[in-house]
């Protein structure tokens, strides 16, 4: 029940950052409209950090597209993922 909750949070916040790519290319979608407003809201927490440390790499500083739901979408894949296993192997997840 615990790894289908965790699960099912990390599927919101995924569905969540690809709404705010497809909002970004609406400009009456923007930060000013309240939907737009929740969504960046929601998804800044996760997309914020990402956007820093691809600024901080060699790759980043003057891009012209901004990669970090790709990078953030990778890491949060790969978090759900190792932290599923974990919790299988320990028992927690399962009821």
């Amino acid at each position: 029940m615990f790894i289908q909750a965790i699960d099912v949070f990390f599927n919101v916040i995924e569905w969540l950052i690809f709404i705010r790519i497809l909002l970004s290319w609406i400009p009456m979608f923007g930060y000013s409209n309240p939907l737009g407003r929740l969504i960046y809201n929601l998804t800044e927490p996760i997309l914020g950090p990402c956007r820093s440390m691809l600024e901080k790499s060699p790759l980043g500083g003057g891009m012209m597209l901004d990669f970090s739901p790709i990078i953030a979408l990778i890491l949060m894949v790969l978090v759900n993922g190792s932290g599923a296993s974990v919790l299988m192997e320990r028992g927690d997840g399962c009821e």
